[in-house]
């Protein structure tokens, strides 16, 4: 009776770490890659990156960064791949959430549709998005990614054929109805998207208003 009792007990404490043992802890959030738009940088995500870390966001899941916003939108969305794969190899997830503001929206979008990405993003949101062009981007004109933002040309005409919401990726957009960088407002808009009017916003405030923000974060969530 008693070398029965000693069994099982040794057994018991053979078992218990396999039963105890805690299981690896799963990120609370997909990390999400913040796409700045023409003349712009990283930087102007700090506002957005700091509410997210006070709605239980970790740093560990916020990813900022900078390109060369002259170049070709196509240029920016290899770098974005490259990027995605980047933050997947380092986080362990599966698939990241994209935020866009402006001319960030296209190179993302091309990245999407083009480079692959509708298999490693499940949320994508443009805001304030040149998404069919703008009829002031002749103004900049001589930069690559600016021409790519006239409206009619043929790197929108590529972008915007067929599905403009491709893969199994839930979309959405934020857009302002005086916003002067983009023009029409509409343009901003996508097919088989969340499209949302936020009301009178400035285009650089699209991407700095807490507003926005809670959209954004209960569109990911």
């Amino acid at each position: 009776m008693r070398r029965t009792a000693m069994l099982a007990a040794a057994t018991a404490a053979v078992l218990a770490p396999l039963v105890t043992a805690p299981t690896a802890h799963a990120a609370a959030h997909n990390p999400v890659i913040f796409v700045h738009g023409l003349s712009s940088s990283a930087s102007t995500w700090n506002t957005w990156v700091n509410d997210f870390k006070a709605d239980g966001y970790s740093a560990s899941e916020l990813f900022t960064w900078s390109y060369n916003w002259k170049q070709s939108n196509k240029t920016t969305a290899s770098q974005l791949a490259t990027k995605v794969q980047q933050v997947l190899a380092q986080t362990g997830a599966s698939k990241v959430d994209i935020v866009s503001h402006s001319m960030g929206s296209l190179s993302s979008r091309w990245y999407l549709k083009f480079n692959g990405g509708t298999s490693y993003v499940d949320d994508f949101v443009s805001v304030a998005g040149v998404n069919h062009g703008t009829d002031i981007s002749f103004f900049c004109s001589f930069y690559t990614s600016c021409k790519e933002m006239v409206i009619g040309s043929s790197f929108l005409k590529t972008l915007n054929a067929g599905d403009e919401t491709p893969g199994n990726v839930s979309y959405a957009t934020l857009w302002s109805t005086c916003d002067a960088a983009i023009n029409p407002d509409e343009s901003a808009k996508l097919s088989g998207a969340t499209n949302t009017s936020v009301g009178c916003k400035s285009h650089n405030s699209m991407n700095d208003d807490h507003g926005n923000y809670t959209k954004v974060r209960d569109f990911i969530a």
